[in-house]
């Protein structure tokens, strides 16, 4: 990574968001060397609690076997199966034998969900997380995450659209935790215009983050333009002005 881009985003982000949390970023690769690797866990494990010991300075490489939850494994693009009758299990279950959990209201609506949304395949055999204060020159993140506060978020977003003229520079697709973080965002990086991706609104991740914070992941060729853009945008203004230190008086 380009340090003088990861320390211009640094003094930027302290500067107008001070005292938010750092986005992590993450990139695949097929070297197991550039973080600790992350051991299979006993049981299922939420791939969002997996992610908290990131958020606090500890950068961690994931492969096939660190993630033991089948939807985290279908998000990160390390499997394509789904559970059996994953239909039912999306929405109402079967009596007796699958309890559902109810986010669609029909199986046929889940088939459809599920026409619409591609597998994913991960080019490589590992992912790494690192904390933004973390990269180091040989990493090349390819997606930037934040954990934002509604403030934090309402900038983010307002950056987000900044140099766009259209009205969806966002987006919020529906699906699980990991997919708003690592399958969506990615998915995004290749577009003629990238887009950004708030997430973290799915039900079963939601007990393993904090009850104010939502997810914002942006491919890293946006998010170039975006810290470019922080020292002319709206961020300069006395309207953010009074939100900036909402921010630093959290």
């Amino acid at each position: 990574m380009d340090m003088t881009r990861k320390q211009a985003f640094m003094e930027r982000w302290e500067k107008y968001f001070p005292g938010a949390e750092w986005p992590i970023a993450f990139y695949y690769t097929n070297d197991a060397g550039r973080a600790e690797m992350v051991e299979r866990p006993d049981g299922h494990r939420c791939f969002i609690a997996q992610l908290a010991a990131v958020r606090h300075g500890r950068p961690l490489c994931f492969g096939v076997d660190s993630v033991t939850c089948p939807g985290g494994r279908r998000y990160l693009g390390f499997s394509q199966a789904l559970a059996p009758n994953f239909e039912y299990f999306l929405s109402h279950g079967i009596p007796g034998e699958l309890e559902g959990e109810r986010y669609k209201k029909s199986p046929e609506l889940v088939r459809e969900f599920l026409e619409n949304s591609p597998p994913f395949t991960a080019p490589a055999e590992y992912i790494v997380f690192k904390r933004w204060d973390l990269l180091g020159p040989e990493d090349e993140p390819e997606v930037a995450v934040f954990f934002a506060t509604a403030d934090v978020l309402a900038g983010l977003f307002t950056l987000a659209n900044f140099d766009e003229p259209g009205l969806d520079a966002v987006r919020t697709p529906f699906g699980a935790g990991c997919g708003s973080i690592v399958q969506h965002p990615y998915s995004e990086k290749d577009r003629e215009r990238p887009r950004a991706v708030i997430g973290l609104f799915d039900v079963s991740a939601r007990p393993w983050m904090q009850k104010d914070l939502l997810s914002f992941a942006v491919p890293m060729v946006k998010f170039d333009r975006m810290i470019a853009d922080m020292d002319e945008s709206f961020l300069i203004t006395p309207s953010w002005e009074l939100v900036r230190k909402r921010i630093e008086g959290d």
